[in-house]
Protein backbone atom coordinates (compact mmCIF):
# COMPACT_ATOMS: atom_id res chain seq x y z
CA UNK A 1 0.00 0.00 0.00
CA UNK A 2 2.84 2.38 0.89
CA UNK A 3 4.40 1.84 -2.55
CA UNK A 4 1.07 2.76 -4.14
CA UNK A 5 0.87 5.97 -2.10
CA UNK A 6 4.44 6.89 -3.02
CA UNK A 7 3.75 6.21 -6.71
CA UNK A 8 0.63 8.33 -6.59
CA UNK A 9 2.51 11.20 -4.96
CA UNK A 10 5.23 11.02 -7.57
CA UNK A 11 2.62 11.04 -10.32
CA UNK A 12 0.92 14.11 -8.85
CA UNK A 13 4.26 15.87 -8.56
CA UNK A 14 4.99 15.08 -12.19
CA UNK A 15 1.63 16.41 -13.31
CA UNK A 16 2.14 19.53 -11.22
CA UNK A 17 5.60 20.14 -12.63
CA UNK A 18 4.32 19.72 -16.18
CA UNK A 19 1.45 22.12 -15.49
CA UNK A 20 3.72 24.87 -14.23
CA UNK A 21 6.35 24.15 -16.87
CA UNK A 22 3.76 24.93 -19.53
CA UNK A 23 3.92 28.52 -18.29
CA UNK A 24 0.35 29.25 -19.42
CA UNK A 25 -1.48 32.02 -17.59
CA UNK A 26 -5.18 31.32 -17.02
CA UNK A 27 -7.81 34.04 -16.90
CA UNK A 28 -11.48 33.53 -16.05
CA UNK A 29 -13.92 36.05 -17.53
CA UNK A 30 -16.01 35.86 -14.36
CA UNK A 31 -13.08 37.29 -12.44
CA UNK A 32 -13.52 40.37 -14.64
CA UNK A 33 -17.23 40.63 -13.85
CA UNK A 34 -18.85 38.52 -16.58
CA UNK A 35 -22.25 37.12 -15.57
CA UNK A 36 -23.48 33.72 -16.90
CA UNK A 37 -27.13 34.77 -16.85
CA UNK A 38 -27.71 35.54 -20.58
CA UNK A 39 -29.04 39.00 -19.62
CA UNK A 40 -26.14 41.03 -18.22
CA UNK A 41 -23.90 42.58 -20.87
CA UNK A 42 -20.49 40.97 -20.30
CA UNK A 43 -18.75 42.65 -23.24
CA UNK A 44 -16.49 44.86 -21.14
CA UNK A 45 -15.49 41.91 -18.95
CA UNK A 46 -14.42 39.95 -22.04
CA UNK A 47 -12.54 42.96 -23.40
CA UNK A 48 -10.71 43.48 -20.10
CA UNK A 49 -9.62 39.84 -20.09
CA UNK A 50 -8.54 40.26 -23.72
CA UNK A 51 -6.52 43.35 -22.83
CA UNK A 52 -4.64 41.41 -20.16
CA UNK A 53 -3.98 38.52 -22.54
CA UNK A 54 -3.00 40.76 -25.44
CA UNK A 55 -0.34 42.60 -23.42
CA UNK A 56 1.05 39.48 -21.75
CA UNK A 57 4.54 38.16 -22.53
CA UNK A 58 3.48 34.55 -21.95
CA UNK A 59 0.78 32.24 -23.39
CA UNK A 60 -2.68 32.94 -21.99
CA UNK A 61 -5.88 30.90 -21.82
CA UNK A 62 -9.08 32.93 -21.36
CA UNK A 63 -11.65 30.59 -19.82
CA UNK A 64 -15.36 31.04 -20.42
CA UNK A 65 -17.03 28.69 -17.92
CA UNK A 66 -20.43 27.02 -18.17
CA UNK A 67 -23.41 29.35 -18.47
CA UNK A 68 -24.75 31.83 -21.01
CA UNK A 69 -22.84 35.08 -21.45
CA UNK A 70 -24.41 38.03 -23.29
CA UNK A 71 -22.03 39.84 -25.61
CA UNK A 72 -22.95 42.90 -27.66
CA UNK A 73 -20.98 44.05 -30.72
CA UNK A 74 -17.37 43.49 -29.67
CA UNK A 75 -14.00 43.69 -31.44
CA UNK A 76 -10.94 41.99 -30.02
CA UNK A 77 -8.24 44.13 -31.61
CA UNK A 78 -4.55 43.64 -32.21
CA UNK A 79 -1.76 43.64 -32.90
CA UNK A 80 -0.87 42.08 -29.58
CA UNK A 81 2.40 41.53 -27.79
CA UNK A 82 1.17 37.98 -27.20
CA UNK A 83 0.88 35.56 -30.13
CA UNK A 84 -0.48 32.60 -28.14
CA UNK A 85 -3.97 33.34 -26.83
CA UNK A 86 -6.60 30.64 -26.36
CA UNK A 87 -10.31 31.11 -25.70
CA UNK A 88 -11.39 27.94 -23.88
CA UNK A 89 -15.19 28.01 -23.91
CA UNK A 90 -17.32 25.65 -21.85
CA UNK A 91 -20.41 27.85 -21.96
CA UNK A 92 -22.54 29.67 -24.51
CA UNK A 93 -22.03 33.17 -25.87
CA UNK A 94 -25.35 34.76 -26.83
CA UNK A 95 -26.16 37.80 -28.94
CA UNK A 96 -28.62 40.53 -27.98
CA UNK A 97 -32.20 39.65 -28.84
CA UNK A 98 -32.61 42.82 -30.93
CA UNK A 99 -30.20 43.96 -33.61
CA UNK A 100 -30.34 47.59 -32.57
CA UNK A 101 -28.61 46.69 -29.29
CA UNK A 102 -25.41 45.95 -31.17
CA UNK A 103 -22.82 48.72 -31.08
CA UNK A 104 -21.97 48.03 -34.71
CA UNK A 105 -24.90 46.69 -36.76
CA UNK A 106 -22.50 45.05 -39.23
CA UNK A 107 -20.71 42.76 -36.78
CA UNK A 108 -21.20 40.88 -33.56
CA UNK A 109 -17.86 39.31 -32.57
CA UNK A 110 -14.73 40.27 -34.49
CA UNK A 111 -11.03 39.53 -34.13
CA UNK A 112 -9.06 42.15 -36.03
CA UNK A 113 -5.31 42.10 -36.80
CA UNK A 114 -4.45 39.30 -34.37
CA UNK A 115 -1.96 36.43 -34.52
CA UNK A 116 -1.89 33.04 -32.83
CA UNK A 117 -5.45 33.10 -31.48
CA UNK A 118 -7.37 29.86 -30.95
CA UNK A 119 -10.98 29.24 -29.97
CA UNK A 120 -11.69 25.83 -28.47
CA UNK A 121 -15.20 24.61 -27.74
CA UNK A 122 -18.35 26.42 -26.80
CA UNK A 123 -21.51 27.57 -28.52
CA UNK A 124 -22.26 30.90 -30.23
CA UNK A 125 -25.98 31.69 -30.40
CA UNK A 126 -26.71 34.52 -32.83
CA UNK A 127 -30.43 34.67 -31.96
CA UNK A 128 -31.32 35.51 -35.54
CA UNK A 129 -34.98 34.47 -35.43
CA UNK A 130 -36.40 38.00 -35.05
CA UNK A 131 -34.42 39.30 -38.03
CA UNK A 132 -35.43 36.37 -40.25
CA UNK A 133 -39.08 36.95 -39.35
CA UNK A 134 -38.76 40.61 -40.30
CA UNK A 135 -37.19 39.75 -43.65
CA UNK A 136 -39.73 37.03 -44.44
CA UNK A 137 -42.50 39.62 -43.99
CA UNK A 138 -40.90 41.72 -46.79
CA UNK A 139 -40.33 44.54 -44.35
CA UNK A 140 -38.01 46.99 -46.12
CA UNK A 141 -36.97 48.53 -42.82
CA UNK A 142 -35.28 45.42 -41.43
CA UNK A 143 -31.66 45.87 -40.32
CA UNK A 144 -29.07 44.02 -42.38
CA UNK A 145 -28.03 41.85 -39.48
CA UNK A 146 -24.58 40.76 -38.33
CA UNK A 147 -22.33 37.75 -38.89
CA UNK A 148 -21.50 35.78 -35.76
CA UNK A 149 -17.72 35.45 -35.83
CA UNK A 150 -15.31 37.41 -38.05
CA UNK A 151 -11.54 37.08 -38.27
CA UNK A 152 -10.06 39.96 -40.28
CA UNK A 153 -6.46 40.68 -41.30
CA UNK A 154 -5.18 37.96 -38.99
CA UNK A 155 -2.84 34.96 -39.17
CA UNK A 156 -2.19 31.61 -37.51
CA UNK A 157 -5.76 31.15 -36.28
CA UNK A 158 -7.35 27.93 -35.01
CA UNK A 159 -11.09 27.38 -34.49
CA UNK A 160 -11.83 23.97 -32.97
CA UNK A 161 -15.01 22.16 -31.94
CA UNK A 162 -17.26 25.19 -31.75
CA UNK A 163 -20.98 25.25 -32.44
CA UNK A 164 -22.63 28.23 -34.12
CA UNK A 165 -26.40 28.37 -34.16
CA UNK A 166 -28.98 30.77 -35.58
CA UNK A 167 -26.65 33.48 -36.85
CA UNK A 168 -28.36 36.56 -38.25
CA UNK A 169 -26.07 36.39 -41.30
CA UNK A 170 -22.89 34.39 -42.03
CA UNK A 171 -21.77 32.21 -39.14
CA UNK A 172 -17.98 32.36 -39.58
CA UNK A 173 -16.13 34.84 -41.84
CA UNK A 174 -12.43 34.58 -42.68
CA UNK A 175 -11.42 37.84 -44.37
CA UNK A 176 -7.90 38.88 -45.36
CA UNK A 177 -6.27 36.15 -43.28
CA UNK A 178 -3.28 33.82 -43.64
CA UNK A 179 -3.03 30.40 -42.01
CA UNK A 180 -6.44 29.50 -40.56
CA UNK A 181 -7.66 26.06 -39.47
CA UNK A 182 -11.29 25.24 -38.68
CA UNK A 183 -11.84 21.72 -37.35
CA UNK A 184 -14.83 19.93 -35.85
CA UNK A 185 -17.16 22.90 -36.39
CA UNK A 186 -20.95 22.47 -36.15
CA UNK A 187 -23.15 25.11 -37.77
CA UNK A 188 -26.95 25.09 -37.64
CA UNK A 189 -29.65 27.44 -38.88
CA UNK A 190 -33.09 26.71 -40.38
CA UNK A 191 -33.30 26.00 -44.09
CA UNK A 192 -35.58 29.05 -44.44
CA UNK A 193 -33.13 31.48 -42.78
CA UNK A 194 -31.77 33.95 -45.38
CA UNK A 195 -28.06 34.61 -45.97
CA UNK A 196 -26.90 32.37 -43.15
CA UNK A 197 -23.81 31.01 -44.93
CA UNK A 198 -21.89 28.57 -42.76
CA UNK A 199 -18.28 29.54 -43.46
CA UNK A 200 -17.24 32.37 -45.80
CA UNK A 201 -13.61 32.69 -46.92
CA UNK A 202 -12.43 35.76 -48.84
CA UNK A 203 -9.09 37.42 -49.67
CA UNK A 204 -7.35 34.73 -47.63
CA UNK A 205 -4.69 32.09 -48.18
CA UNK A 206 -3.75 28.89 -46.40
CA UNK A 207 -7.21 28.14 -44.95
CA UNK A 208 -8.09 24.56 -43.95
CA UNK A 209 -11.60 23.35 -43.09
CA UNK A 210 -11.81 19.79 -41.75
CA UNK A 211 -14.67 17.71 -40.35
CA UNK A 212 -17.50 20.26 -40.36
CA UNK A 213 -21.24 19.63 -40.11
CA UNK A 214 -23.21 22.48 -41.66
CA UNK A 215 -26.99 22.95 -41.99
CA UNK A 216 -28.03 26.43 -43.10
CA UNK A 217 -30.33 28.54 -45.25
CA UNK A 218 -27.55 29.52 -47.68
CA UNK A 219 -24.13 28.23 -48.80
CA UNK A 220 -22.58 25.74 -46.43
CA UNK A 221 -19.22 27.15 -47.49
CA UNK A 222 -18.83 30.20 -49.74
CA UNK A 223 -15.52 31.09 -51.34
CA UNK A 224 -15.09 34.74 -52.24
CA UNK A 225 -12.61 36.67 -54.41
CA UNK A 226 -8.95 36.64 -53.49
CA UNK A 227 -8.99 33.13 -52.00
CA UNK A 228 -6.11 30.75 -52.66
CA UNK A 229 -4.69 27.53 -51.22
CA UNK A 230 -7.94 26.47 -49.58
CA UNK A 231 -8.34 22.88 -48.38
CA UNK A 232 -11.79 21.50 -47.48
CA UNK A 233 -12.21 17.91 -46.28
CA UNK A 234 -14.84 15.75 -44.56
CA UNK A 235 -17.73 18.20 -44.65
CA UNK A 236 -21.39 17.27 -44.30
CA UNK A 237 -23.63 19.84 -45.97
CA UNK A 238 -27.40 20.03 -46.04
CA UNK A 239 -29.80 21.55 -45.99
CA UNK A 240 -28.12 24.52 -47.62
CA UNK A 241 -26.94 25.84 -50.96
CA UNK A 242 -23.82 23.69 -51.22
CA UNK A 243 -20.14 24.58 -51.47
CA UNK A 244 -19.88 27.60 -53.75
CA UNK A 245 -17.09 29.54 -55.39
CA UNK A 246 -18.42 33.06 -55.87
CA UNK A 247 -20.31 34.94 -56.67
CA UNK A 248 -17.68 36.83 -58.66
CA UNK A 249 -18.06 39.83 -60.95
CA UNK A 250 -20.99 41.54 -59.30
CA UNK A 251 -21.41 45.23 -60.01
CA UNK A 252 -19.54 47.15 -57.36
CA UNK A 253 -16.67 44.66 -57.08
CA UNK A 254 -14.77 46.66 -59.71
CA UNK A 255 -13.55 45.88 -63.21
CA UNK A 256 -10.66 43.73 -61.98
CA UNK A 257 -11.79 41.03 -59.54
CA UNK A 258 -9.33 39.05 -57.44
CA UNK A 259 -9.38 35.46 -58.63
CA UNK A 260 -9.90 32.17 -56.83
CA UNK A 261 -7.26 29.48 -57.24
CA UNK A 262 -5.76 26.35 -55.73
CA UNK A 263 -8.91 25.01 -54.04
CA UNK A 264 -9.32 21.35 -53.06
CA UNK A 265 -12.59 19.91 -51.77
CA UNK A 266 -12.66 16.21 -50.91
CA UNK A 267 -14.66 13.61 -48.99
CA UNK A 268 -17.93 15.50 -48.68
CA UNK A 269 -21.57 14.49 -48.23
CA UNK A 270 -24.50 16.62 -49.41
CA UNK A 271 -27.99 15.77 -48.13
CA UNK A 272 -31.08 17.55 -49.44
CA UNK A 273 -29.00 20.55 -50.51
CA UNK A 274 -29.98 22.94 -53.28
CA UNK A 275 -26.52 22.62 -54.83
CA UNK A 276 -23.51 20.39 -54.48
CA UNK A 277 -20.44 21.93 -56.09
CA UNK A 278 -21.19 25.34 -57.56
CA UNK A 279 -19.19 28.05 -59.31
CA UNK A 280 -21.19 31.25 -59.84
CA UNK A 281 -20.30 34.47 -61.64
CA UNK A 282 -22.34 37.44 -62.77
CA UNK A 283 -22.67 38.20 -66.48
CA UNK A 284 -20.66 41.39 -66.29
CA UNK A 285 -17.43 42.55 -67.95
CA UNK A 286 -15.50 42.36 -64.67
CA UNK A 287 -12.24 40.50 -65.22
CA UNK A 288 -11.12 37.66 -62.98
CA UNK A 289 -10.56 33.92 -62.86
CA UNK A 290 -11.27 30.60 -61.18
CA UNK A 291 -8.52 28.03 -61.74
CA UNK A 292 -6.84 24.94 -60.34
CA UNK A 293 -9.88 23.61 -58.48
CA UNK A 294 -10.49 19.96 -57.53
CA UNK A 295 -13.79 18.48 -56.32
CA UNK A 296 -13.05 14.89 -55.32
CA UNK A 297 -14.92 12.04 -53.60
CA UNK A 298 -18.43 13.29 -52.88
CA UNK A 299 -21.76 11.68 -52.08
CA UNK A 300 -24.90 13.51 -53.25
CA UNK A 301 -28.19 12.55 -51.61
CA UNK A 302 -31.18 14.08 -53.36
CA UNK A 303 -29.33 17.26 -54.33
CA UNK A 304 -31.07 19.62 -56.75
CA UNK A 305 -27.93 20.67 -58.67
CA UNK A 306 -25.08 18.29 -57.84
CA UNK A 307 -22.59 19.87 -60.27
CA UNK A 308 -23.22 23.37 -61.58
CA UNK A 309 -21.30 26.23 -63.17
CA UNK A 310 -23.53 29.29 -63.50
CA UNK A 311 -21.92 32.23 -65.31
CA UNK A 312 -25.25 34.03 -65.61
CA UNK A 313 -25.84 34.18 -61.87
CA UNK A 314 -28.48 36.66 -60.76
CA UNK A 315 -30.51 35.66 -57.69
CA UNK A 316 -34.15 36.73 -57.54
CA UNK A 317 -33.77 38.40 -60.99
CA UNK A 318 -32.76 41.58 -59.18
CA UNK A 319 -30.38 43.98 -60.94
CA UNK A 320 -29.45 41.44 -63.59
CA UNK A 321 -27.13 42.34 -66.50
CA UNK A 322 -28.69 42.30 -69.95
CA UNK A 323 -29.45 38.92 -71.47
CA UNK A 324 -26.80 39.47 -74.15
CA UNK A 325 -24.00 40.12 -71.66
CA UNK A 326 -21.42 37.47 -70.79
CA UNK A 327 -19.13 37.01 -67.84
CA UNK A 328 -15.55 38.26 -67.96
CA UNK A 329 -14.52 35.70 -65.33
CA UNK A 330 -12.37 32.93 -66.84
CA UNK A 331 -12.94 29.43 -65.43
CA UNK A 332 -10.26 26.83 -66.17
CA UNK A 333 -8.57 23.70 -64.84
CA UNK A 334 -11.48 22.40 -62.76
CA UNK A 335 -11.58 18.69 -61.89
CA UNK A 336 -14.63 16.65 -60.81
CA UNK A 337 -13.76 13.10 -59.72
CA UNK A 338 -15.61 10.26 -57.96
CA UNK A 339 -18.88 12.09 -57.42
CA UNK A 340 -21.76 9.69 -56.80
CA UNK A 341 -25.34 9.72 -55.57
CA UNK A 342 -28.75 11.06 -56.59
CA UNK A 343 -29.96 14.26 -58.20
CA UNK A 344 -33.33 15.79 -57.33
CA UNK A 345 -33.49 17.34 -60.81
CA UNK A 346 -33.06 15.70 -64.20
CA UNK A 347 -30.05 17.86 -65.13
CA UNK A 348 -27.47 16.52 -62.71
CA UNK A 349 -24.54 18.23 -64.44
CA UNK A 350 -25.05 21.79 -65.68
CA UNK A 351 -22.10 23.74 -67.07
CA UNK A 352 -23.44 27.12 -68.24
CA UNK A 353 -20.27 29.02 -69.12
CA UNK A 354 -19.48 32.42 -70.58
CA UNK A 355 -19.72 32.87 -74.36
CA UNK A 356 -16.84 35.37 -74.33
CA UNK A 357 -14.72 33.33 -71.88
CA UNK A 358 -15.62 29.64 -72.36
CA UNK A 359 -14.75 27.26 -69.54
CA UNK A 360 -11.62 25.28 -70.43
CA UNK A 361 -9.70 22.29 -69.10
CA UNK A 362 -12.75 20.88 -67.35
CA UNK A 363 -12.13 17.28 -66.32
CA UNK A 364 -14.74 14.74 -65.22
CA UNK A 365 -13.95 11.21 -64.08
CA UNK A 366 -16.12 8.51 -62.52
CA UNK A 367 -19.36 10.47 -62.18
CA UNK A 368 -22.44 8.47 -61.14
CA UNK A 369 -25.43 10.73 -60.50
CA UNK A 370 -28.83 9.13 -60.92
CA UNK A 371 -32.07 11.08 -61.25
CA UNK A 372 -34.67 9.89 -58.79
CA UNK A 373 -37.49 9.97 -61.41
CA UNK A 374 -35.76 8.73 -64.55
CA UNK A 375 -32.57 9.18 -66.55
CA UNK A 376 -30.27 11.98 -65.50
CA UNK A 377 -28.89 14.44 -68.04
CA UNK A 378 -25.85 16.66 -68.51
CA UNK A 379 -25.94 20.10 -70.10
CA UNK A 380 -22.86 21.91 -71.38
CA UNK A 381 -22.78 25.40 -72.84
CA UNK A 382 -19.47 27.01 -73.83
CA UNK A 383 -17.58 24.34 -71.87
CA UNK A 384 -14.46 22.53 -73.09
CA UNK A 385 -12.77 19.55 -71.50
CA UNK A 386 -12.54 15.78 -71.21
CA UNK A 387 -14.37 12.97 -69.45
CA UNK A 388 -12.87 9.69 -68.29
CA UNK A 389 -14.23 6.47 -66.86
CA UNK A 390 -17.83 5.64 -66.10
CA UNK A 391 -20.17 8.61 -66.65
CA UNK A 392 -23.79 8.91 -65.49
CA UNK A 393 -25.26 11.03 -66.94
CA UNK A 394 -23.39 10.65 -70.26
CA UNK A 395 -20.81 13.39 -70.61
CA UNK A 396 -21.63 16.53 -72.57
CA UNK A 397 -17.99 17.64 -72.80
Amino acid sequence: MSKLVISTCLLLQLISSLYFASNVHYLNVQDYGAKPDSMTDSSQSFLQAWGSACSSSQPVTIHVPAGSFLITGTTFSGPCKNTDIEFLIDGTIVAPTKNENLRDPDQWIMFDTVEGVSINGGTFDGRGEALWKCKSANNHHCPDGAPTLIFRNSKNIAINSISSINSELFHVVILGCNGVTLQGVNIIAPESSPNTDGIHVESSTGVTIIQANIKTGDDCISIGPGTSHLWIERVNCGPGHGISIGSLGKKGQGLDVDGVQNVTVKTTVFTGAKNGFRIKTWGTKSRGYVKNVAFVDAMMRNVENPIIIDQHYCPDDDGCPSKDSSSGIKISDVKYEQIHGTSASQVAVNLDCSSSNPCSQISMQDIKLAYTNGRSEANCKNAQGVSLGYMVPPSCL
